[in-house]
């Protein structure tokens, strides 16, 4: 079976991808989350301290963003590379 596709180009991007989501992942749940929790905190959301907010709800509509920016933009990689669903 013979691809007439850029394989390297494709995971390129796609890991270039994943390293950004997961580079936002992280910030938003251990660091907001965590680690900038005491800063955060100065700042209300609500009446909630924005730390405490991040933790228990923010981070759930990060995330939730991101899976339908990493759908949005893996459907955009797969148009560039020729290799998308019909």
């Amino acid at each position: 079976m013979k691809y007439d596709h850029d394989v390297q180009g494709y995971w390129k991007a796609t890991l270039g991808l994943l390293t950004k989501i997961m580079i936002i992942w992280f910030l938003v749940s251990f660091g907001a989350g965590i680690l900038f929790a005491d800063v955060l905190n100065g700042i209300k959301l609500g009446g909630y301290p924005l730390g405490f907010w991040f933790a228990h709800q923010g981070s759930m509509y990060i995330f939730i963003a991101l899976i339908f920016w990493y759908a949005k933009k893996m459907g955009d990689i797969d148009r560039e590379f020729d290799v998308h669903e019909d």
